[in-house]
């Protein structure tokens, strides 16, 4: 670490002074350096198609997790709600929900037939989720839309969720390469320079350079908007990231809650099918 080999007896000096240091306290603080940053937790909600050219059923898999390094995947308790917005209604999916079991962790699966043109704009409210190296609670609402009959509407509107990414591109149909555009609202309105995460669902065919390379980073304009071009077939998750309301952490003091507004969309290359989901 540049810090110490700068100032090597940094440490040893404030103990002979007198601080009282612990030695618990300096393993902490050493830790924390030497800690890879946190990887972003990513909310899917992945259906196995994003275009139904003479509609018929989708399934969807959701699961909390990694997506990029292909996990860990965390546990996830069964949602406070799933649903899907198709031609102006909204149904409610909850209980169509199968739990599913992935590297010995919950996770959950529907299946649903879309027997009408229009987008199919599914989504989900998770429970909380207490994320003890951060100390923290997550809670993302994550989206994914589906074309039934690949009609190329009803995919602009959004759904109504407290944080959501407001597509300005529609997000079926997308090539390789082509430039995804959203808008990030919260309660309806625009999140100025909101922050984005971006990950791609790996297949296993890529391996990142090195961390840097993980997690893209997206800042919105101060209309809350942003864009993306994304690189590689496959589905990419998009989170918009703000602070929510404090609540009692598992110790029952107040602990931080990062809200999320999630959104997937597919790239397909122009020269075959897009690569596998995973």
């Amino acid at each position: 670490m540049q810090f110490f080999e700068n100032h090597p007896i940094v440490l040893i000096v404030a103990v002979s002074e007198g601080f009282d240091m612990r030695r618990s306290a300096i393993a902490t603080f050493l830790a924390a350096l030497t800690a890879p940053p946190a990887a972003a937790h990513f909310q899917e909600i992945v259906p196995s198609a994003d275009v139904l050219p003479e509609g018929g059923e989708v399934r969807l898999d959701l699961l909390f997790t990694h997506p990029m390094e292909r996990g860990p995947v965390m546990e996830m308790t069964k949602p406070k709600r799933v649903g899907m917005v198709h031609r102006g209604r909204t149904t409610d999916l909850t209980g169509a929900l199968v739990e599913n079991r992935i590297d010995g962790r919950t996770a959950w699966t529907l299946a649903t037939k879309l027997v009408e043109p229009g987008a199919a704009v599914f989504f989900v409210e998770p429970r909380p989720y207490w994320e003890p190296a951060e100390k923290k609670w997550i809670v993302h609402y994550a989206k994914v839309v589906v074309d039934a009959f690949a009609s190329g509407e009803g995919w602009a509107k959004p759904v109504g969720l407290p944080i959501e990414i407001e597509p300005l591109a529609r997000p079926t149909g997308l090539w390789t390469g082509n430039l995804f555009r959203g808008v990030v609202r919260r309660d309806g309105e625009p999140v100025p320079f909101a922050e984005i995460e971006v990950e791609w669902l790996n297949d296993g065919s890529v391996t990142a350079p090195n961390e840097a390379f993980v997690t893209q980073a997206i800042r919105a304009d101060q209309n809350g908007t942003f864009a993306y071009a994304m690189p590689r077939a496959g589905w990419w998750g998009f989170a918009a990231l703000v602070d929510g309301p404090e609540a009692p952490g598992p110790d029952g003091r107040p602990a931080p809650t990062e809200l999320g507004g999630l959104v997937w969309v597919k790239a397909t290359d122009m020269g075959g099918p897009a690569a596998a989901s995973r």
